[in-house]
């Protein structure tokens, strides 16, 4: 028996051991919670456009004001005779923006979700808080960045700051415009999700009689635990019905690791996309565990096969004659701003004037304008580069082409090789280093990233 004494101190032992329990314990709970809510959820894409804090950081005094995206500031305000951007900028005003906005995670999918940011486009050196911390910079202002922001974020309210910097002029040949000219996007997926940009859909083999699609992407597991993921791929035809299923073998993944999926499937009497007749098709992948949905996602694309040689280029067996030409980036009298509605309008007009075919000058275009080159039939040479080392304004990409080609090559070309719009890669335009031996050497740097995130072109 205890002596009278001993109880206080038998209760502080006890205390002591029920914390230290507690603490142990209460991170393996909320695992094993995040388990069970993360399952059965689809991924959420959440269009982050309306209603931002803007304040034009070198207009001193200015107020903030409230503004929907995309934005391009510069357009915004009036024509400077003396402008740093001169003629190429259109005598309007860069200098430096901030924008913010606050947007709400519930606790349920704080404790159950994975989260990530993708900016398609702000001129330039764009820079990525989250509840203030730094999660990410861009300097291209054409490339789409995506983050990952699952470390940042918190339950309630959460706030989003963008600050982009087009203040050192001349930077650009053409009219670039300032800020968050093209959409933002939050993506909610569970924790064992199909990684961003991973998806690739090809079609090896394109005939009238039938076709061959063939798909791979990659499952991220950043969690602690293995997972057991089946895949399920299914082609779904414009009137909505599914036409073709393709089931993959279970592969376990192991924890923080990612595994690729890939499977292929055959398609009788398909319609071949072509600039007369643009079908697009389909293409949604499920993943599940123990029979719950864990991720879905769904890509358009189009069937088709192209060929170069000598005698030219033919598109499904025919020859074809590209008609075309080079089309920037902005939207006329609306700057840089890239409404869909815009991108669509431009590609009808290019299309009623002859047209089937365009390089973007010269650089990646927004996804809007990709999309309706697939819904509308045009062709396109993606571009990268108006240049390389050598600059053609004070402040270009020269200055950070060692250190950002790469990552900016491989950007385009994750992002926009489902499009069956697209014929071919430029990875540069008008390079002043042309003449020179070193500009072989960069050339063949610049085209194996191109062929190996995508052998079909």
């Amino acid at each position: 028996m205890c002596k009278d004494n001993e109880f206080p101190l038998i209760l502080s032992y006890l205390c002591i051991y029920k914390s230290i329990a507690m603490r142990l314990i209460t991170p393996i709970i909320t695992a094993c919670l995040t388990i069970l809510l993360s399952s059965a959820q689809e991924r959420v894409n959440t269009l982050l456009d309306d209603d931002w804090e803007f304040t034009l950081l070198t207009a001193p005094g200015k107020e903030s004001r409230k503004v929907d995206l995309p934005h391009d500031w510069s357009i915004c305000n009036d024509f400077i005779a003396d402008a740093p951007t001169g003629n190429d900028g259109g005598y309007l005003p860069a200098g430096k923006g901030r924008y913010r906005k606050t947007f709400e995670i519930s606790h349920d999918d704080f404790n159950s979700r994975h989260f990530s940011i993708c900016i398609e486009g702000a001129y330039m050196n764009a820079t990525l808080k989250v509840n203030g911390y730094e999660t990410g910079t861009r300097p291209y202002g054409y490339s789409s960045a995506i983050y990952d922001i699952t470390p940042y974020v918190r339950p309630g309210d959460n706030t989003l700051e963008i600050t982009v910097d087009n203040s050192a002029q001349k930077n650009c040949r053409w009219y670039s415009g300032s800020g968050i000219y093209r959409h933002v996007w939050l993506t909610a997926t569970s924790p064992v999700h199909i990684a961003p940009w991973s998806l690739y859909v090809t079609t090896p083999h394109a005939g009238y009689a039938s076709s061959t699609v063939s798909y791979s992407f990659e499952v991220n597991n950043p969690t602690w635990r293995g997972h057991e993921v089946t895949a399920t791929a299914s082609v779904i035809d414009r009137a909505g019905a599914i036409i073709a299923t393709s089931h993959t073998s279970p592969q376990i993944i192991a924890p923080d690791s990612t595994a690729q999926f890939s499977g292929s499937m055959t398609l009788t009497s398909p319609r071949l996309w072509s600039p007369d007749d643009p079908n697009l098709y389909t293409l949604k992948v499920e993943i599940c565990e123990n029979g719950s949905l864990t991720d879905n996602i769904s890509q358009t694309f189009g069937i088709r096969e192209i060929t170069f040689s000598p005698e030219g280029m033919t598109l499904n067996g025919r020859s074809m004659i590209l008609n075309g030409g080079c089309v920037h980036h902005d939207n006329g009298l609306l700057g840089a701003r890239s409404y869909d509605a815009a991108e669509a309008r431009k590609v009808r007009l290019l299309k009623q004037a002859g047209f089937n075919a365009v390089r973007t000058s010269h650089n990646p275009p927004s996804p809007a304008f990709l999309d309706e080159c697939d819904r509308q039939g045009l062709l396109v040479i993606d571009e990268a580069f108006d240049g390389w080392r050598e600059s053609k304004t004070p402040h270009d990409y020269s200055q950070h082409f060692d250190q950002w080609w790469e990552r900016d090559i491989e950007a385009m070309v994750l992002r926009d090789r489902n499009h069956p719009s697209v014929i071919c890669w430029s990875t540069g335009n008008e390079i002043i280093e042309r003449k020179k031996p070193a500009a072989v050497e960069t050339a063949r740097r610049l085209a194996p990233p191109c062929l190996t995130l995508d052998p079909s072109r």
